[in-house]
């Protein structure tokens, strides 16, 4: 799962994986082409042990209306996450025109929910994209009919290709 990060002001691109095993979870990351692994233990909600190279960090979550504040060794992070697969009133671009479905990762098409002429409401699914066998939901970004779906149940997709145009 792709993610765009602002940590400080600073926008990076964070791709994670994890796998679980029992209560713990190791999680691999990628920032600026360099892959990763910590193990990840949730010791109370929005409190977790992280084991990064050796190095035992714990980490305090809060969440807030702007994101979330991370406390970190006594230093305070304020994190904004974007994930383009979720949909928000902020990333409908409005409520007139065209909107165009894209893929946020490569992947497989396994359902389309909807078909051409169909009415559609912000929010609602279109079709479902696997990728690292997670299957994502890929959501109406405003309402309006389907005029073309292009993506094909069992199609794989790139990254960016359009799946889907909404008017």
């Amino acid at each position: 799962m792709k993610l765009r990060l602002t940590v400080k002001g600073v926008e990076k691109e964070v791709e994670l994986g994890v796998v679980l095993k029992g209560d713990a979870g190791d999680c691999r990351f990628r920032i600026d082409s360099t892959e990763r692994t910590a193990a990840v233990e949730t010791v109370c909600p929005g409190i977790y042990s992280i084991l990064i190279d050796g190095v035992s960090y714990d980490a305090s979550v809060e969440h807030t209306p702007e994101g979330m504040v991370v406390a970190i060794a006594g230093e305070h992070f304020e994190i904004s996450v974007h994930d383009p697969r979720r949909w928000s009133p902020k990333s409908a671009g409005g409520t007139h025109g065209v909107a165009t479905l894209t893929s946020p990762m490569p992947g497989k098409v396994v359902r389309v929910l909807v078909a051409a002429g169909d009415a559609v409401e912000a929010g609602q699914g279109v079709l479902v994209v696997e990728a690292m066998k997670m299957q994502n939901e890929l959501k109406a970004p405003r309402s309006g009919h389907v005029i073309s779906v292009t993506a094909r149940e069992g199609a794989t997709v790139a990254a960016g290709e359009s799946l889907a145009t909404i008017g």
